[in-house]
């Protein structure tokens, strides 16, 4: 499964490089992680959800073959995103 997100992600982005797909086991799920460069996370989610919605379909295909439940999530590190300055313990006094 992340061979799969791999190929196709890294086709559809400016930066394949940057592309990191990760897999964590939780119970009867596989949850697959996606990150790409922060410039590329609206390629990666398209036009109204496009093509992640195109991905999670195929994705979820090739899950049934191994009789199994996968989930595929966009994580979006960056500017931007993710804890603030006050989670660092740079709160203002």
């Amino acid at each position: 499964m992340r061979e799969l997100m791999e190929l196709l992600t890294r086709s559809l982005v400016d930066a394949p490089d940057a592309v990191d797909v990760r897999e964590i086991e939780d119970h009867d799920t596989l949850i697959i992680e996606l990150r790409v460069a922060p410039d590329d996370v609206g390629k990666i989610i398209g036009r109204q959800g496009r093509t992640i919605k195109a991905l999670r379909t195929v994705l979820h295909a090739a899950a049934i073959k191994s009789n199994r439940r996968v989930q595929l999530e966009v994580v979006e590190d960056g500017p931007g995103f993710g804890p603030g300055p006050e989670a660092a313990g740079n709160a203002p006094a």
